[in-house]
C-alpha cells in the first residue's frame, strides 16, 4: 500500500540498523538487561522496538562481534559485556597463552571472593548455592562442555557478589578466554584428578572471612612448578 502524505518519512535501512542498536546498548547499560543475562527472544524484540526482523537481526549481529552480545546454541543470546572491550581481550589472551590466562584468572577471582566475602547478600549466597549446586551435577553427569559452563556461571556468581560494578564488566571482557582455558584444563574428559572442589570457597564468603575466601580461590590456580 502507497505511503499517505501525512506518513512520516521512513529512515533509510543502515539508519535503522545504527538506531536498533544504540537502543539495544542503551537497555544494557541501563541494566535492563544486565551482564550474564539472557535478551529478549527476537520477536519479542521486534514488537519492543518497533522493527523489522532484518534491522533486529543485524543490530544483535553487530553487538555479537563487538563483544556485547553472545549467541548460545540452543539457549538464546546473552548479555557478556557492557563495552566492546571483550574481542579486544579475547584477541590478547588466546590459547598459546594460558599461563597469562591463569594469571588474569587469579588477579580477578581471588579479589572477587575476598570483595564477595565481606558484601554477599542473602540473594547472592542462594545464587552461589544454586550456581555450586548445578556445578556438581555437571560433574557427577560426566558432561565436559556442561561442567566447564557452570564452573563459569559459579565464578561469576562469586564476581557479582562482590559489588564491584567495574569488576564484573572487566571479568565478563575475558569470558571466552576463561572458558577457552577450563575447557583445555579438562581435556574433554572429567577425570577424577581435575575435580576442584569450590565448596569451601562458598562456606568462606558466607562466613564472611574474606581471607580464607581469597585463599581458597587462588588455590586452584598456583601456576605449575617452575613455570
Amino acid at each position: 500500500m502507497p505511503r499517505s502524505a501525512d506518513s512520516p518519512p521512513v529512515p533509510p535501512r543502515g539508519q535503522r540498523i545504527r538506531e536498533t542498536i544504540a537502543q539495544l546498548r542503551e537497555r544494557i547499560l541501563a541494566g535492563e538487561w544486565p551482564v550474564g543475562s539472557r535478551i529478549p527472544t527476537e520477536p519479542q524484540l521486534v514488537a519492543a522496538l518497533g522493527v523489522g526482523r532484518n534491522t533486529v537481526r543485524e543490530a544483535v549481529r553487530a553487538l555479537q562481534h563487538a563483544g556485547v552480545l553472545e549467541c548460545r546454541q540452543g539457549s538464546g543470546t546473552y548479555v557478556v559485556s557492557t563495552d566492546e572491550l571483550a574481542p579486544v581481550v579475547a584477541r590478547r589472551l588466546t590459547d598459546d597463552r594460558m599461563t597469562e590466562v591463569i594469571e588474569v584468572r587469579r588477579a580477578f577471582e581471588v579479589e572477587a571472593a575476598r570483595l564477595a566475602a565481606l558484601r554477599r547478600t542473602p540473594e547472592d549466597l542462594a545464587a552461589l548455592d544454586d550456581a555450586l549446586a548445578a556445578r556438581e551435577a555437571a560433574w557427577r553427569g560426566g558432561r565436559a562442555e556442561e561442567f566447564v559452563e557452570a564452573d563459569l556461571v559459579l565464578h561469576r556468581a562469586v564476581v557479582a557478589a562482590a559489588h564491584n560494578p567495574m569488576l564484573a564488566e572487566l571479568y565478563a571482557s575475558v569470558g571466552t578466554a576463561l572458558r577457552s582455558s577450563l575447557a583445555q584444563a579438562m581435556g574433554g574428559a572429567l577425570t577424577p584428578e581435575r575435580h576442584v572442589d569450590h565448596s569451601r570457597m562458598v562456606d568462606a564468603i558466607r562466613a564472611g572471612d574474606p581471607e580464607r575466601a581469597a585463599r581458597e580461590a587462588g588455590a586452584f590456580l598456583e601456576p605449575p612448578a617452575g613455570a
